[in-house]
């Protein structure tokens, strides 16, 4: 039976754990059992933190229609129900661009929101 060496495969398998340590601080970049471990580590942030971005996003947008709600005489509660009731489906991210660059046109949901409301 013929001798099967199994170099090859364990450097690929290294060089493609090196390559993904790049840029990595200290030893984490070139010795590969210490860059395995943070390769591992950093998908796990990177997995837990693809979902804590759209969090995070969420929060912005609701802190930028809040403080365009509060120069319109209206609170965040208010203006999001009053939307419901008056049939306005915008989501937040829009609504947070339009409170940035088009202040007329969030005034104009606002005041109906606060029509809906009674």
């Amino acid at each position: 039976m013929a001798r099967v060496k199994r170099g090859l495969m364990r450097h690929k398998r290294h060089k493609k754990i090196i390559e993904k340590a790049s840029g990595y601080f200290g030893r984490k970049k070139n010795v590969f059992s210490r860059a395995n471990e943070q390769v591992m580590k950093s998908g796990q942030y990177a997995f837990r933190d693809r979902r804590r971005r759209k969090r995070d996003f969420r929060r912005l947008w609701i802190a930028r229609i809040s403080a365009a709600c509060s120069q319109n005489d209206i609170k965040y509660s208010h203006l999001i129900h009053g939307m419901g009731l008056a049939g306005i489906e915008i989501n937040r991210k829009v609504l947070s661009e339009l409170a940035i660059q088009d202040a007329a046109a969030f005034s104009a949901i606002a005041a109906k929101a606060k029509a809906a409301r009674g």
